[in-house]
């Protein structure tokens, strides 16, 4: 194959690889502190940003999950592909049961652990805390 066939090729690619990834819409991907074109952050790189390396747990299609332990508490990180399914789990998840969550990931554990890591995560990624209204059955911003 000649220089400027493969040249074709590696834009042809580029291009369909661009056009398949999992973004916000934009054409770029949203990290967690929001910044177009970064890729997303795994659970291992939110995990670290706390001080922990995670147990990592099975997860579904496009989800990751790790359990840590810190001096703060224990905490499970999971990661999503789609903002969809973030929000879909989110809204599957038991009532009382609090999230700091941000883009495509969200810490799960006691009000009081994510409190702390709140300082933290929140601070460095740009989450907020969510938990489930009783009334309504929607998760909602607490402030």
């Amino acid at each position: 194959m000649t220089a400027p066939r493969r040249l074709a090729a590696l834009a042809l690619l580029a291009g369909l690889a661009a056009a398949c990834s999992v973004g916000d819409g934009s054409g770029g991907y949203l990290a967690a502190g929001g910044r177009a074109g970064a890729a997303p952050l795994t659970v291992e790189q939110l995990s670290a940003r706390v001080g922990c390396e995670p147990r990592l747990q099975a997860g579904g299609a496009g989800v990751r999950s790790g359990h840590c332990t810190t001096p703060d508490g224990e905490f499970v990180v999971t990661t999503f592909a789609t903002r969809a399914g973030r929000d879909a789990w989110m809204g599957a998840a038991p009532a009382g049961t609090p999230h700091l969550a941000g883009d495509l990931w969200t810490v799960t554990s006691s009000r009081k652990v994510l409190d702390l890591l709140g300082e933290r995560l929140g601070g460095r990624l740009g989450g907020e805390l969510h938990m489930m209204d009783p009334g309504s059955g929607e998760m909602r911003v607490v402030e």
